[in-house]
C-alpha cells in the first residue's frame, strides 16, 4: 500500500511538520493548524476516499467529534482534501505507554491498577454510547502530564450492533492481533473484544510478554483455542483472585467475560486490595527452574486442541 509522505506539506489548513507514526493504514503527523497556530495530531488515511468510502468516513467521524470525557484524546477536525481523508486531534506531547513500557518490561501492580481505572472509564464511556474501539493497546494509550492516561485512535470503532468491519480483512488485525479477541478475529467485535484487549495488556505489564506469541496465524490460532498460560509459566508469582480476575476477562467465549469494563476493573482493584491485605503481591519466581517450566509448557499450549485452524 502507498504511503502518504505528506512531510512539509499541506493538507487542507494543516502544515505537516514531522511523522510521529505509521501502521499499515494510516499515518500521524505532528502538525500546525495554519488558522489558529497550534499544533495537532493529524491522522491521515490510506485509501481511496471517493462515493461510499468518502460517505461512510465522513459519517463515522463525524460521530467521534462528539465524545467528551477527560481520559480520551478528543477529536478537533476532520474531512477529505485532494483524495486524502484526514483527522485532526489533540496533540499529547509525551508519548504513549508503549514508549514508557517498551516490550518485555514488567510493570508494579499498583500502577497498573491506577492505569486500568482510566483506561476502563474512557473505554466504558464509548460503550455506553454504542461504540467498540476495537484497537486498546499500549500504542494507543497517550500520557498526558496533566490529564493522565488519555485513550486515543478510534481509526477502527465501529457501532457496535454492526458486526463487519470497515475493511473486512484479517490483514486488518496483523499490527494488533496480539490484543484482538477471538470473536474479533473473526470479524465479530463486540464491546467484550475490549475488555479482553486490557485483558491482555495487563498480563503483558504484570508479566513482561503477551500470552501468545508467534506469526500472525499461529497467535490467531492460540487466541482462537488456547488457554493463556498460568503465570507461574511466566516466572510470575500471582495472587490466584488476582490471576483469576485477569483470565476471566480473557475467556474465549465474550460471555463469559465481565459484564462490563467497569466491573472489570472494579474486580481487579478488589482482587488487589484483598492481596495486598494479606500480604501478598506480584512476584518474579526463583529462575533456576524458570526457563524450562516456560519453554515446556508454551511448547504444550501451543498445540494443544482438537481443531485444526484453517484462515478463512
Amino acid at each position: 500500500m502507498n504511503e502518504c509522505q505528506y512531510t512539509y506539506q499541506y493538507v487542507n489548513h494543516y502544515h505537516i511538520e514531522q511523522l510521529l507514526g505509521k501502521s499499515d493504514l494510516s499515518e500521524v503527523y505532528l502538525a500546525e493548524n495554519i488558522k489558529n497556530q497550534t499544533r495537532v495530531a493529524l491522522k491521515l488515511h490510506y485509501g481511496d476516499w471517493r462515493g461510499e468510502n468518502a460517505e461512510k468516513f465522513l459519517t463515522r467521524t463525524d460521530s467521534l467529534t462528539h465524545l467528551s470525557h477527560p481520559n480520551i484524546v478528543p477529536i478537533l477536525d476532520f474531512g477529505i482534501k485532494n483524495n486524502v481523508a484526514f483527522i485532526a486531534m489533540k496533540y499529547v506531547p509525551d508519548g504513549n505507554l508503549r514508549q514508557r513500557y517498551p516490550r518485555g518490561t514488567r510493570v508494579e501492580l499498583a500502577t497498573i491498577i491506577e492505569y486500568v481505572q482510566q483506561i476502563s472509564a474512557a473505554i466504558q464511556y464509548i460503550h455506553d454510547l454504542g461504540l467498540v474501539h476495537r484497537d486498546i493497546k499500549p500504542h494507543n494509550l497517550l500520557v498526558d502530564k496533566n490529564t493522565g492516561i488519555m485513550l486515543s485512535d478510534f481509526g477502527t470503532t465501529i457501532i457496535s450492533h454492526s458486526l463487519s468491519p470497515i475493511q473486512a480483512s484479517l490483514r486488518e488485525f496483523e499490527g494488533t492481533a496480539p490484543y484482538a479477541a477471538p470473536e474479533q478475529l473473526q470479524g465479530k467485535p463486540c464491546r467484550n473484544s475490549d475488555q479482553y484487549a486490557l485483558g491482555i495488556m495487563i498480563y503483558e505489564w504484570l508479566s513482561g510478554d503477551w500470552p501468545f506469541n508467534g506469526s500472525f496465524y499461529e497467535v490467531t490460532h492460540q487466541h482462537l483455542f488456547v488457554a493463556p498460560p498460568a503465570f507461574k509459566e511466566r516466572g510470575l508469582n500471582c495472587p490466584t483472585n488476582i490471576e483469576q480476575v485477569i483470565l476471566r476477562a480473557l475467556e474465549k467465549d465474550p460471555a463469559k467475560r465481565f459484564p462490563s469494563v467497569k466491573r472489570f476493573a472494579e474486580e481487579l482493584t478488589w482482587a488487589a486490595k484483598v492481596a495486598q491485605a494479606k500480604g501478598l503481591s506480584c512476584e518474579p519466581l526463583v529462575p533456576d527452574t524458570t526457563d524450562s517450566m516456560r519453554e515446556t509448557a508454551q511448547i504444550r499450549r501451543q498445540f494443544k486442541t482438537p481443531f485444526t485452524f484453517k484462515p478463512q
